[in-house]
This record gives C-alpha cells, structure tokens and sequence, in this order.
C-alpha cells in the first residue's frame, strides 16, 4: 500500500475543526472522500486514530499522540515542494560540471562569470579532468554536464559539437617566430617545442594529422597540464604547441602565432546523459555554454 499521505491532511483538518463536514468543506473533497481517506491511512497504520459517535468525533489516545507528528510531516513536505518550485522558478540549485582543465584558459572563466552575476546564488563545482574522465564522470552522475575534446561515441551520452579551435604556437615576445603572422608546421622542426603528454586530445589530434601530411616534429618538453605548457613557454624554453585562447588571458609577454600547412583544429564537445533532463540550474548553465561557444573567437596575437 502507497503512503496515504492525502489522509494526514484529512487528520490534521478533523483534528482541528473537530468535524468531518467541516473538514470537507475547508479541502474542498466531499465527505465520503475524507472518509475514505481516513480509513486508509488507519489501515496504513493498523491503528485507530478518531473516535466517532452520532454527535462528536474526538481523538483517540493514539491519535493525540500522533497530530504533532502528522503536522510535522505534512509541514516538511510542504517546505520541500516549495523548495522545488523555488528551484524551477528561479533556477537555483548547486551544478557540478566536468571540463578539460585547457578551458580555463578560453573563453570558458567569461561564460562562468556570466552565469555567476545572473545567478550569484548558485554555487558551481568543476571537476578537472582529461577528456576521457569528462566522459566518464558524467556517465557514473559525478557530474551533470562536461566539457570534452574526444570524439568518442558512448549509447548512454548525448554529445554536441561546440565549434572547432586551432592549435597555435605560444611563445615570448622576443622569440623570432613571434613577429610571423603565420608559421608552417614543417618550420617548427628546428624548434624547442612543449607539447602535451600522449593521452592529451591535443597530442593525438595533431601527430594524427601531422602524419598524413607527412610531418615529423619533435618535442623537446612533454608535459601534461595546459599551464605547465604555458609556464615553461613564457620562461623562454621554448614553443608551446596548444588551443588558441582570448587573447586577454595571455601574460603581456606572450604572443600566440597561427599555424598553418595544414591548419589542425581541435573539436570540442559538451556532453550530457541521454535521455535525461537536467537541474533547471544546470539547464541555464549548460544553454549559456552552447550559445557562447557559437560565437567563435578570433586568435588574437
């Protein structure tokens, strides 16, 4: 038997008005449906909660003993309905999303500072992980949404194209390659180059692409992280092989130069559950994200 949640409803109005007529009237029902409703949750109980006579309903000692917990749960009830009304109206709620930890170097802090002033009360939690465990953290529901570069195929995920991004050489100022509008991949062997580890989207992307073209390079630094890449760049160690990001979020010391012949982007992809909906607080963020991403972002030197 479900809970007979209606009949704590129809216990707590006879209990209070001390009629049955009169309880009807106040939760608009007739009087054999509080009647029934009554019955049920005494059945529910295996106890007997009214005592009836042809003129009076009155509690029994049980019943007494039971209004201050009925109240309660109906009241707790009542404030997590509200809760969720709240929720949906207002879009409020905790979002934990999963991104490739590059992202934090693009457009993606701009996006979140968006949602945050829209929704200031929303708390946002990010899992840095690499494409692969994007995936997966949002297959076990670690994480609502993610942010990947991987064009892997899973039946249990929904997965978007967001755009493509091109892999460009970062570098200090004062390297000779900084003042070049554009550098030819087959330049670059003469080049101390730090590039990403093997299990990098980067990594595979650009040695895929550079071989069909039949282009070696070598690396001279590998590392893992997007910063580290970035740190040992500007402490003049060589070119940094990765993403175009804004322009804005470089050091002042910093230049990012196209690469071309060929031009190798790297996809990058929102995922999510298929077939299930999100939080209406995630909802906004993950809309936020597609419609920010469509409005691709010029490589700035």
């Amino acid at each position: 038997m479900k809970h007979p949640i209606d009949g704590l409803e129809a216990f707590i109005q006879i209990a209070e008005l001390g009629s049955f007529n009169k309880a009807a009237e106040k939760l608009h029902v007739t009087q054999t449906a509080l009647t029934r409703r009554i019955q049920r949750l005494e059945a529910y109980l295996g106890l007997k909660l009214l005592d009836r006579t042809t003129r009076v309903v009155v509690l029994s000692t049980v019943g007494r003993g039971f209004l201050p917990e009925a109240k309660r749960l109906v009241d707790e009830l009542g404030r997590s309905i509200e809760r969720l009304r709240s929720q949906s109206r207002e879009a409020s709620g905790d979002i934990t999303m999963a991104s490739i930890p590059s992202l934090m170097f693009g457009q993606l802090p701009a996006v979140l500072g968006e949602y945050a002033q829209h929704f200031p009360s929303n708390r946002v939690r990010i899992l840095d992980r690499s494409s692969a465990q994007v995936m997966e953290s949002v297959q076990r529901r670690q994480a609502e949404f993610g942010l990947h570069v991987m064009a892997m195929g899973q039946p249990d995920l929904q997965t978007e194209l967001l755009r493509r991004e091109p892999l460009v050489a970062y570098c200090r100022k004062s390297h000779p390659l900084a003042r070049r509008s554009s550098v030819r991949w087959s330049e670059l062997s003469a080049t101390g180059l730090i590039t990403l580890g093997g299990g990098s989207g980067n990594r595979l992307l650009m040695e895929a692409q550079l071989l069909n073209v039949g282009i070696d390079i070598r690396t001279k630094f590998v590392v893992e992280y997007f910063s580290t890449a970035i740190g040992l760049a500007q402490a003049g160690l060589g070119v940094a092989i990765l993403v175009a990001t804004d322009g804005a979020q470089l050091h002042p010391e910093m230049v990012q130069v196209p690469l071309v012949e060929p031009v190798i982007d790297r996809p990058l992809f929102l995922v999510r559950r298929r077939a299930e909906s999100l939080t209406p607080a995630a909802q906004q963020l993950f809309d936020l994200i597609q419609t920010r991403y469509a409005q691709r972002l010029p490589v700035t030197q």
